[in-house]
């Protein structure tokens, strides 16, 4: 249970209310502190799946807590830009990563309850998505708006981006549990 894996998600999670408390300082460099932050959860989320793949340490609570310290992480993260940025279209994308999250989760929360957890299991479109996903969350981190405001518009496009493949990725998802949903509609 605390294998160096685990503690690598457990680092991740603890960041998050420093990530928090960066971000509200009143300095200039709150930005780069905070997408330095987010950029060092980012890394702990490869390693820790790195590792625990290559030196056997994968365990049923690390397969728990991993997606869960990821979605808190970028919950929070996007969160605090909403905030920052305070505007439709910036809330719109970020609303619709927040919520894609949310179902998925449910999702694969069921399937693995109907012992089907593998037909939602993560795609490549999920990784790309992340990535870009990660990428724009780091970009609106360290960068002012106000000072950098093509780093701004450059981090909104890599979100709308994100966005876009996080619906893409939803379909995906929600298209391989049908079956199951039907089956499970017939049997109500």
């Amino acid at each position: 249970m605390f294998n160096l894996a685990n503690q690598l998600t457990w680092f991740r999670i603890i960041l998050i209310p420093l990530l928090v408390v960066v971000f509200y300082l009143p300095y200039w460099w709150h930005f780069p502190l905070a997408g330095a932050l987010f950029s060092i959860a980012g890394l702990t989320d490869w390693a820790d799946g790195y590792i625990a793949r290559k030196y056997g340490m994968s365990t049923r609570f690390g397969a728990f807590l991993d997606p869960v310290a990821d979605k808190l992480m970028v919950a929070v993260a996007l969160t605090l830009l909403i905030e920052l940025h305070a505007n439709i279209w910036f809330t719109l994308p970020a609303a619709v990563i927040i919520c894609r999250e949310i179902v998925i989760s449910a999702l694969r929360e069921w399937m693995a309850e109907l012992g089907n957890r593998a037909t939602v299991a993560v795609s490549m479109i999920g990784k790309v998505k992340t990535t870009l996903q990660i990428t724009a969350i780091i970009i609106l981190l360290t960068f002012d708006p106000v000072r950098f405001a093509w780093m701004k518009t450059l981090g909104l496009v890599t979100l709308y981006g994100a966005a876009v493949l996080t619906l893409w990725s939803m379909v995906v998802y929600l298209r391989a549990a049908w079956p199951s949903f039907r089956q499970s509609a017939d049997e109500s």
